[in-house]
């Protein structure tokens, strides 16, 4: 891992992937995501109000989620704002933060990581999207590392085509989707990654969620140039860090 003292970032770096430099962002708003988290820009506060998650087994809709729909017609056309998208019952899950509700409304992947680690991803990210009563956004990031099999791999069993039925998935442990420590161990203020990129986003990320080689092989076959937006400059932000060891 990479360390700082007792500091260490999320990911394994010989787990990740190099990413090379990311062209100019597609807003000038100033607390956009994602971002690259690095030494220099983590603060460690152990006092961090507590993300309290309370996730149940339900039956979930994977979808195609398309984003140019000028042509029907197009289905092979590859938007890179498009993802597959499993969409989640009213109160099937949600999470508390300082003691505000916000419920689970979807969950979707990108390829490769949206967020960096020292300037490096993973072949998958799955962000897990809340909404709170007054609409605020709170969203969990898991880095996807290949390794064995997981729930993961059972919800990206098989993809929804683009222009077709949504896949029906009974029975999904929401839980085993987050890695096996729950906790969230980074945080920051920031924005959606896809437009209209509006900020006011709680990001909260996890330790990295192992899935097979053969379901990111079959993830990224569909998405082959990616579907990932490129980092954004922090622009004075710290990323919070819960925990010493992290």
């Amino acid at each position: 891992m990479v360390k700082r003292g007792a500091i260490a970032i999320l990911v394994p770096l010989s787990l990740a992937t190099t990413v090379l430099a990311a062209p100019a962002a597609e807003t000038q708003l100033p607390h956009q995501s994602p971002i690259n988290i690095t030494r220099e820009n983590v603060r460690v506060d152990p006092n961090l109000p507590q993300l309290r998650i309370s996730y149940r087994t339900t039956d979930v809709e994977l979808e195609y989620i398309r984003k140019d729909q000028t042509d029907p017609a197009g289905c092979a056309t590859r938007n890179h704002e498009e993802t597959e998208e499993g969409i989640v019952p009213a109160g099937a899950g949600y999470v508390t933060l300082s003691g505000t509700r916000y419920d689970l409304i979807q969950f979707h992947f990108h390829t490769p990581s949206e967020h960096r680690f020292e300037g490096q991803s993973t072949p998958l990210e799955l962000h897990l999207v809340h909404r709170s009563a007054a609409g605020r956004l709170l969203v969990i990031g898991v880095p996807l590392i290949p390794g064995p099999r997981s729930a993961v791999d059972k919800v990206l069993a098989k993809l929804a085509p683009e222009c077709g039925e949504s896949v029906h998935l009974p029975k999904v442990d929401l839980n085993e989707l987050l890695p096996p420590d729950r906790r969230t161990v980074a945080r920051y203020d920031g924005s959606l990654t896809t437009a209209p990129f509006s900020e006011d986003v709680q990001w909260f990320l996890t330790g990295p969620k192992t899935v097979s080689p053969g379901t990111v092989a079959r993830f990224q076959s569909l998405f082959t140039s990616g579907n990932a937006r490129e980092v954004q400059p922090l622009n004075g932000r710290v990323v919070e860090l819960d925990r010493p060891r992290y």
